[in-house]
């Protein structure tokens, strides 16, 4: 994307405050009809979904997609405890301000993790007969859905080791976009340009001095497994995975466990895809997703 494109959607933003933290969030959509909210993944931020923006605006009513704390324009203090509780506090606080209690989830890696907890929450409150903030389908795209299948790349093995601080407070742009680019397919590896604006977003405000911090969703992954794999397992709203099988990190080999886990599983696979379907193959993304939203009444 060029310049002027990534400045407009920085200035297309607003802020809003989580607990002492401004929080950018950039909104859009159609006016009525459903809504619809964007979980990004790590290291980026909510500039993920620009390929596939208009279209999502375009078919719901309302489409809000935030930075999350510790990433691109939000807040990123050194005392946060980044947990996944805490993001998906932020997302349910974001939507209760914004007078929404019935919503869509579209989720991207660690942003996936995220919609785990609010689908487990949604579960509970129906239980309840809570009605006060209910989930009415998720869209999933690649992300650590099972920690057993995770294959982490050697920088995050680095950030959640005991040198994740040191490795933090030595990365730079080089090392940052030699990594990203691992987990794109090899005939869809970003521009140069494309992975500098990548990397303004996760250094700004020297974020990229708390990786070994927001890397910890990988211990929270494993701890709470059964309550976010569980909450797959026994959803009561629909879910469309689309996945890119040539990421290394949850490409095919996370599609199979999925297919073992989850009772009639509703899976897009993107073939020649890698670990961003939403960068790397945007309309193809773009269609499963409506094609998706098309079918539940």
């Amino acid at each position: 994307m060029t310049t002027d494109e990534f400045e407009s959607w920085r200035t297309s933003g607003q802020y809003i405050v989580h607990r002492g933290r401004r929080i950018f969030v950039v909104e859009g959509g159609a006016g009525a009809g459903r809504a619809l909210l964007c979980i990004h993944g790590f290291p980026t931020a909510s500039w993920d979904w620009h390929g596939v923006w208009p279209g999502l605006c375009t078919h719901f009513g309302r489409v809000i997609a935030p930075d999350m704390v510790g990433f691109g324009y939000s807040a990123k203090p050194r005392d946060h405890p980044y947990s996944i509780f805490d993001q998906a506090d932020m997302h349910e606080d974001l939507l209760r301000a914004q007078g929404i209690d019935r919503y869509h989830i579209l989720a991207h890696d660690y942003g996936d993790t995220v919609a785990q907890e609010l689908l487990a929450r949604d579960a509970e409150r129906r239980e309840a007969g809570d009605a006060s903030l209910v989930v009415e389908s998720v869209c999933l795209l690649n992300g650590g859905l099972f920690p057993e299948t995770h294959r982490p790349r050697l920088l995050q093995k680095l950030l959640i080791s005991p040198l994740g601080p040191l490795v933090s407070a030595v990365s730079n742009e080089r090392a940052f976009a030699r990594s990203l680019s691992a987990v794109f397919a090899p005939d869809t590896i970003p521009a140069e340009e494309d992975l500098h604006q990548f990397w303004l977003l996760y250094s700004n405000q020297n974020g990229h001095r708390n990786g070994h911090r927001l890397i910890r969703y990988m211990s929270e992954r494993r701890q709470h497994r059964e309550r976010w794999v569980g909450a797959l397992a026994t959803a009561r709203v629909p879910i469309r995975l689309i996945d890119g099988l040539a990421d290394p990190i949850s490409g095919a080999h996370m599609v199979e466990r999925y297919r073992d886990l989850v009772p009639n599983p509703d899976i897009v696979e993107l073939p020649a895809i890698g670990h961003y379907p939403q960068v790397e193959d945007p309309k193809s993304t773009l269609d499963a997703i409506l094609e998706f939203h098309r079918r539940i009444p």
